[in-house]
């Protein structure tokens, strides 16, 4: 049977609710207590249920979201979607970025914690794993954005997304394709690297591991990317980018040396930011449906918040939408 709030008070010698205070970091009970209940918690193999609000003396009605990078216009719509959704229930958002760094990630947490939010929301979390209930140091909900391997998680199909347009490129006659990449530590997990691998196979095109090149998601990895692959001895006559930022930087770099989107090469974005529809010429990329996936995000929490039960709880995913414009055209033949 899992272990209980009063099995850590028998052991302790103490009563419950001075566990619970002690769990909750209740200003009340002495460091040397808290210190020593959690260290029993954590020895007795203490699982915290995200939802037992009996452990918050009371709440804040505040939400801590921890996003991957400030300056990324992905994260814009997102947020949007989230604080229309906190702000209908009258909770605010706190927000902090990590700039892609697992150990700021988890000291934005533990300090969102320390200021008694009542839940959090991490997008693209880098240590997903130290959220697990197995290795569980938080009491508090929290809510995983594009993690779906984590119980209590709202993602977009990242990998149908990358199929899609993929596919697009090839039913437009292309078999070179070049994906230019988040970055090389990203690719063991990058979804968007699979489903660009799995539409090569599927239409039983030779993969070319020359045509994969590291950016970093910005305009300027885009740019710095585009002299690799012209560089090659067989051009790719097709590029799908990671994100849409990428995707102008291999468009203009393309540009400066002369050529021609889609005219001579075919260029792929991801995202679908506002800038695609109105850059020149128009991107086709993904549509992730970022303010949605914001919305749900904010939805699980505040639902995670309110009722008994991690398994009413369960991970949803978001269907992404290829928009096809006219930064992508038929091979040149």
């Amino acid at each position: 049977m899992p272990v209980s709030i009063k099995d850590i008070a028998k052991e302790a010698g103490v009563s419950p609710s001075t566990v619970s205070r002690a769990l909750n970091d209740h200003p009340h009970i002495r460091d040397e207590t808290k210190a020593s209940i959690q260290r029993l918690a954590k020895a007795m193999g203490y699982v915290p249920s995200v939802l037992a609000r009996g452990l918050v003396a009371k709440r804040t009605a505040s939400i801590g979201v921890a996003i991957t990078d400030l300056a990324d216009p992905y994260y814009a719509r997102l947020m949007l979607g989230i604080e229309e959704a906190a702000a209908a229930h009258r909770y605010q958002v706190v927000l902090s970025s990590y700039c892609r760094d697992p150990d700021r990630e988890l000291a934005i947490v533990n300090d969102f914690q320390m200021r008694r939010m009542d839940g959090i929301i991490i997008t693209g979390s880098e240590t997903e794993e130290s959220y697990l209930p197995a290795g569980q140091k938080f009491f508090l909900p929290i809510v995983l954005v594009n993690r779906p391997g984590y119980p209590f998680s709202v993602s977009v199909d990242r990998f149908l997304g990358a199929r899609k347009i993929v596919e697009h490129l090839i039913e437009l006659g292309h078999r070179r394709i070049a994906h230019i990449s988040e970055g090389a530590r990203f690719r063991d997990k990058s979804r968007r690297l699979d489903g660009y691998l799995t539409a090569l196979e599927m239409h039983n095109i030779e993969f070319d591991g020359r045509l994969i090149v590291d950016g970093d998601g910005n305009i300027g990895g885009g740019i710095q990317a585009v002299p690799q692959l012209l560089a090659l001895p067989e051009l790719p006559t097709a590029v799908f980018c990671f994100n849409d930022m990428t995707a102008i930087g291999v468009i203009n770099a393309l540009r400066q040396r002369g050529y021609e989107v889609p005219r001579d090469f075919s260029v792929a974005g991801y995202d679908d930011l506002e800038m695609a529809a109105y850059y020149y010429p128009t991107l086709t990329t993904v549509r992730q449906q970022t303010h949605e996936l914001g919305t749900r995000a904010a939805k699980m929490l505040l639902k995670l918040i309110d009722i008994d039960g991690e398994d009413k709880v369960a991970p949803e995913v978001v269907e992404p939408q290829l928009i096809v414009r006219q930064s992508t055209a038929p091979v040149a033949v």
